[in-house]
């Protein structure tokens, strides 16, 4: 007897908005969040706005580093109290939480070897090699000058440089870390990927609403993981550097 379909609810937890979206419904319910939204609010506002929705199980992403689905640090815009956090238990269903920037990846996955490099307030970064994904911290990673490279690609470095320097260096890095970790194409996504205007060499631009398809591909069964795994890559992934 074949295992009945879940219905999931995906939220996108970010620094200046949370956004969730559920199977069956058309369109993303987007809110505030900012230095206030605690993750006992999150929960309080997500499941209040979607008391009529139908769902059984919950995909979180979230603006900081997880390990074994439990975040590690507190997120540098939002309010406190999300690590040691039971969203399962807020929630009364089953919840998987990644990395934000992990499930933007696994949302825009087109099989092979895949960078994603998330262009946002800060930098968040994953790879999926042949359907597995694994979560990066590229961000903090000295780049030069005593600075990160989110001080480079980031919004910080974006106000510091100005878009048409802040546009050279992402298409530097991208080709660099292209090359270092074997990626057969990059993708570059985030709310400040619309600011290119155009792309490095083996890259595509990604776009911020692959994170509910991420989401919804967490619960995904190993058959259908493989379907997507196959897929066709980009035709940018056949450009050279």
């Amino acid at each position: 007897m074949p295992k009945p379909q879940k219905n999931i609810l995906v939220i996108d937890v970010g620094g200046t908005h949370i956004k969730f979206l559920a199977t069956g419904q058309k369109e993303p319910v987007k809110v505030p969040s900012g230095p206030k939204m605690t993750a006992k609010k999150m929960v309080k506002l997500v499941l209040d706005a979607t008391r009529s929705w139908n769902y059984s199980v919950v995909s979180i992403g979230y603006p900081a580093p997880v390990v074994h689905g439990h975040p590690l640090s507190e997120p540098h815009n939002l309010g406190g109290g999300w690590v040691g956090f039971d969203f399962r238990r807020a929630f009364g269903r089953p919840v998987k939480l990644v990395n934000d920037a992990a499930m933007q990846a696994l949302g825009i996955y087109h099989g092979g070897r895949m960078l994603f490099l998330g262009l946002g307030t800060g930098l968040g970064s994953a790879m999926i090699v042949d359907g597995i994904l694994e979560p990066m911290e590229v961000a903090h990673l000295p780049y030069k000058k005593g600075r990160t490279y989110e001080d480079y690609l980031g919004l910080r470095g974006l106000e510091r440089m100005g878009k048409k320097k802040w546009r050279r260096y992402v298409s530097r890095i991208a080709e660099q870390l292209k090359i270092a970790l074997e990626a057969e194409y990059v993708v570059l996504g985030g709310g400040n990927a619309k600011l290119l205007k155009s792309l490095p060499s083996g890259c595509r631009r990604g776009d911020n609403l692959t994170a509910f398809t991420g989401g919804f591909r967490l619960w995904d069964e190993p058959a259908e993981q493989a379907s997507w795994n196959r897929g066709h890559r980009p035709e940018s992934s056949k450009q050279t550097n």
